[in-house]
């Protein structure tokens, strides 16, 4: 008897559990049916009720035609303001609106992505206005005897090995007569042979440029590259008068691809006097009491006499602190092959007390290094006080002297070291 009540237990189980399976299985295959009855009522054609409250004539419709064919797009909604206005197919096939003003003034308010599509705004119609960055304050801080101020942005493509230079502006020139028409020369240093030109633009001291230009070159050449801006101003008898220059080394900023830097410089006079028998060379000092640092900024050279010029000559330049005439510490600039005229824009800082300020100098070497031969001291300048130096040099010292924690910056006469 026990056996049988077992089995029929079991029975009883087992055909409740068959049921409720059966169950399950029907509400699923009930539920998936819905669905696809909800789905087919969702995609089937949806009849305007009013066609013409959207487009009121054939040409627009066209436009609602091509738009919504278009993949992976914007969807193409003609605002209500602007319905029932002319419209003409553009060559890319976009739409402009055909009117004298070629712009729209969104309204104000703030506006969320999930807003109606209906306030959306034509490719094309936008004001280029209202997408401008203000000016940042401290770009507009112009220093004292300023002469001009350009803005430029650098951007380099690795695949292609293009330098895409776009020049934006100039604010403020400093003309030789009152009315002004700038353009500006782009160079790609070492080489002083070619170079890229900008329009000139008729009588302004702020000229809007926004122009772009390519340069070709080498990824593993890209650091040893130098741009050079030149501003020129044309006279009514068309000469032409630098009013100033900008030098960027490249090695400076990190140039990748999808990093494009928006960059402005304070517009630099061209040292127009001929270079001396060894070269010059320009740099900085400055002091800061409170650290007991003293900084050189290494920026220039110009006029070497390269002992071979070819691009397998290097050039570098050689900061040494003195004391007493004894070596305390000594630096050196990255090389800049083959160039008698190389740029630096290196920063080198000393520790120096300011007790020991009156029996220290610096000295500064210009090398050239050729891969298997000795190194040439092509030139060397040494400013310190006046147990060392006199002239120029003595007067750069004591203008950083008298100026604490500003970069005194000056060109020097390179003299030939035995």
């Amino acid at each position: 008897q026990t056996e049988q009540a077992v089995a029929l237990v079991g029975g009883v189980i087992g055909g409740i559990l068959l049921f409720v399976l059966i169950g399950i299985t029907a509400y699923l295959l009930w539920k998936k049916f819905c669905c696809l009855l909800s789905y087919e009522k969702l995609t089937s054609p949806v009849k305007k009720a009013n066609a013409n409250a959207i487009f009121e004539d054939q040409s627009t419709s066209e436009i609602q035609l091509k738009s919504t064919s278009r993949s992976r797009s914007v969807p193409f909604i003609v605002p209500p303001t602007l319905r029932g206005r002319g419209w003409v197919n553009l060559t890319n096939e976009e739409q402009i609106q055909e009117d004298t003003d070629p712009y729209m003034i969104p309204q104000s308010g703030p506006r969320s992505s999930f807003h109606s599509l209906a306030g959306a705004y034509v490719v094309g119609t936008i004001n280029p206005e209202l997408y401008k960055f203000p000016e940042d304050k401290s770009e507009m801080d112009f220093p004292e005897g300023s002469i001009g101020r350009l803005w430029f942005s650098v951007e380099y493509e690795q695949e292609s090995e293009r330098l895409l230079v776009s020049l934006i502006k100039v604010r403020k020139l400093q003309p030789p007569a009152d009315s002004c028409s700038p353009f500006v020369k782009i160079y790609l240093l070492p080489d002083e042979r070619s170079y890229l030109q900008s329009k000139t633009k008729r009588k302004t001291l702020n000229p809007q440029f926004d122009e772009n230009f390519v340069f070709q070159v080498s990824s593993k050449m890209l650091l040893q590259r130098t741009l050079k801006f030149l501003v020129y101003h044309v006279d009514k008898q068309k000469k032409h008068h630098l009013l100033g220059q900008v030098i960027f080394p490249l090695k400076n900023e990190p140039l990748t691809d999808d990093n494009k830097l928006v960059i402005w410089r304070d517009l630099e006079k061209e040292n127009l006097e001929p270079p001396s028998e060894y070269g010059d060379i320009q740099f900085s000092l400055s002091y800061n009491d409170y650290l007991g640092r003293l900084t050189v900024v290494v920026l220039r050279a110009r006029g070497l006499k390269l002992q071979e010029e070819n691009h397998a000559a290097s050039v570098y330049v050689k900061v040494s602190l003195m004391n007493h005439n004894k070596f305390i510490k000594s630096k050196k600039t990255a090389a800049v092959l083959g160039s008698p005229n190389p740029v630096y824009n290196e920063t080198f800082s000393f520790k120096a007390d300011q007790t020991e300020l009156d029996t220290a100098s610096l000295n500064l070497s210009v090398l050239q290094s050729i891969k298997g031969e000795k190194t040439h001291v092509l030139g060397r300048v040494v400013v310190g006080p006046f147990m060392y130096t006199r002239g120029k040099e003595l007067e750069h010292w004591n203008e950083m002297m008298s100026k604490p924690k500003e970069l005194v910056k000056r060109w020097h006469t390179l003299c030939h070291s035995t």
